[in-house]
């Protein structure tokens, strides 16, 4: 596992136009290296930023992105196109715009899917979409991801993956949240080992009420370990910050 760096940027908009940039030079690096790219997106006010940016930049042409799989790292168990699910936000931003392929696109199941109200059973039809995806030949139950981006809550969350919520402990690939601090209460998300199995993790957030939990999380600091302390790139761990958020560093 990868040991943490840190790039801090002066506000919320120049932070994300500069993950947006990472984030396209990472597609095009990995479509260089293997032909194809898998990202793993995440939700929230700086993510829909740098969404908003990419979608901006006149290098996103020279992506693929009929090469590009579009994984996420967490959901809203919400009926599919709510306004609150992080793949609503996502396909507004961005994917909308770019010429993708929708079989590699692979949003969390619904709350109005095949597996209605069992979330539960959402998070095993994810785990088993992620393992078809390895392919054969390919050890473990994970298909690669080059780059998985995560914003870091308040408390310290990553994903849907809460401080001292019992999902923390939870080895499965994919795990179904009931009784999420943060509403809405219901969620499925990749775990913590699952997380740790991307090439590179970033971890990006910006305003004053992430700098607690930025600190402590790169201290290792506090009561109770913090789940976006427990994350790790197996390349690279990229914690992008603006100076709000990295002022108790």
């Amino acid at each position: 596992m990868s040991e943490a760096s840190v790039a801090v940027h002066a506000d919320a908009e120049v932070l994300a136009q500069a993950v947006a940039a990472r984030f396209v030079v990472k597609l095009l690096d990995a479509q260089a290296d293997r032909g194809t790219a898998s990202v793993v997106l995440t939700g929230g006010r700086i993510a829909a930023a740098v969404y908003r940016a990419v979608a901006t930049l006149p290098a996103r042409e020279a992506v693929d992105w009929s090469r590009v799989d579009v994984w996420w790292g967490d959901e809203r168990f919400l009926p599919a196109g709510d306004p609150e699910r992080n793949e609503t936000q996502a396909r507004a931003a961005l994917l909308d715009a770019v010429p993708l392929d929708p079989a590699r696109v692979h949003p969390m199941p619904a709350a109005d899917g095949p597996d209605g109200d069992d979330p539960e059973a959402a998070a095993a039809r994810y785990a088993t979409e992620l393992a078809a995806a390895a392919g054969p030949g390919v050890g473990g139950a994970l298909p690669h991801f080059d780059v998985l981006m995560l914003g870091v809550g308040e408390d310290g969350h990553v994903a849907s993956v809460f401080p001292e919520h019992p999902v923390v402990h939870e080895e499965r690939s994919v795990s179904a949240v009931r009784d999420s601090p943060k509403p809405p209460p219901v969620r499925t998300t990749l775990t913590l080992p699952t997380i740790n199995t991307a090439q590179e993790v970033w971890l990006v957030a910006g305003g004053s009420d992430k700098a607690k939990a930025v600190a402590a999380a790169l201290a290792g600091s506090g009561p109770v370990p913090l789940p976006a302390g427990q994350v790790r790139g197996l390349a690279r761990t990229l914690w992008l910050l603006d100076r709000a958020a990295a002022a108790e560093l």
